[in-house]
C-alpha cells in the first residue's frame, strides 16, 4: 500500500515542480506616451517699410538770394522789338504788362524802365512805385498823373517829366529793361522821386524781382 502512495505523492509533488519552474511570462510593456507634435511656426508677415513722408520743401532763408517772378507784356515778348505806337515815333503810350504772383509778405510793386545804349549813359523813361500788392499787370496807356487812382505814384523821368517817356534813340538800336520790384513794404515816398531815390527807398526791402528786355530801332 505504501508504494502506490508515494508513487502518487511523487506524480503530485513533480507536477508542483514543473509549475513552478516553469518559463516567467514577458511583463506586457507599457505603451511609450506619444510625443506631441509640435506645429511648425506660422511664417511672420513682412510688412513693407514706411514711407517716410515728403520733405516740405525749404523757404529762402533771410537773407538769401533774391527770388525771381515772370514780367511780360501782351506788345512784345523777351528781346523783341517795342512796337513803334509806344515809342516817342508813335503814340507815346506805355504798353501793357502783366506779372505772376509774387512771395508771400509782398505790400508793394515798384517799377522802372531805362535804357543803357544812351550816348551820354542810361537814360530812365519810366519811374512808378506803390502798386498795391495784389495788382497784376498795368494796362496800356496808363495815365502819367503824379498819383494814379489805385495809390500808385509816379516818379520823374530823364527827360523831366512825370510817368512814362517810350523810346527814342538817336539812332541804331537800343534796349528798353523794365524792372519790376516786389516790396515788404509801402514807400514813404513823395511823387515826383527820381530812379537814384526810389532805389535808395527800396535797399533792404526787396522780396523778388525780375525784368523784361524789348528794343528799338531808328
Amino acid at each position: 500500500m505504501r508504494r502506490p502512495i508515494l508513487l502518487l505523492l511523487l506524480i503530485i509533488l513533480l507536477g508542483f515542480v514543473t509549475i513552478g519552474c516553469g518559463p516567467t511570462p514577458s511583463p506586457t510593456p507599457t505603451p511609450e506616451a506619444p510625443t506631441p507634435t509640435v506645429a511648425p511656426p506660422k511664417p511672420t508677415a513682412v510688412l513693407p517699410a514706411l514711407t517716410a513722408p515728403p520733405t516740405a520743401t525749404a523757404l529762402p532763408e533771410e537773407g538769401g538770394p533774391v527770388m525771381a517772378f515772370e514780367l511780360t507784356s501782351a506788345a512784345f515778348k523777351q528781346g523783341e522789338a517795342i512796337p513803334r505806337q509806344y515809342s516817342c515815333d508813335g503814340q507815346d503810350i506805355s504798353p501793357p504788362l502783366a506779372w505772376g504772383d509774387p512771395p508771400q509778405g509782398t505790400q508793394s510793386f515798384a517799377l522802372i524802365m531805362d535804357d543803357p545804349d544812351a550816348p551820354a549813359g542810361v537814360w530812365v523813361h519810366w519811374v512808378l512805385y506803390n502798386l498795391p500788392a495784389g495788382s497784376r499787370g498795368l494796362p496800356e496807356a496808363l495815365p502819367t498823373d503824379a498819383q494814379l487812382a489805385d495809390g500808385s505814384r509816379q516818379g520823374k523821368n530823364s527827360g523831366g517829366r512825370l510817368g512814362y517817356g517810350g523810346p527814342c534813340p538817336p539812332r541804331g538800336t537800343h534796349r528798353y529793361f523794365f524792372k519790376l520790384y516786389a516790396l515788404d513794404k509801402v514807400l514813404d515816398l513823395a511823387p515826383g522821386a527820381t530812379k537814384e531815390q526810389l532805389l535808395k527807398a527800396i535797399e533792404g526791402h526787396i522780396l523778388a524781382q525780375t525784368e523784361l528786355m524789348g528794343k528799338y530801332t531808328r
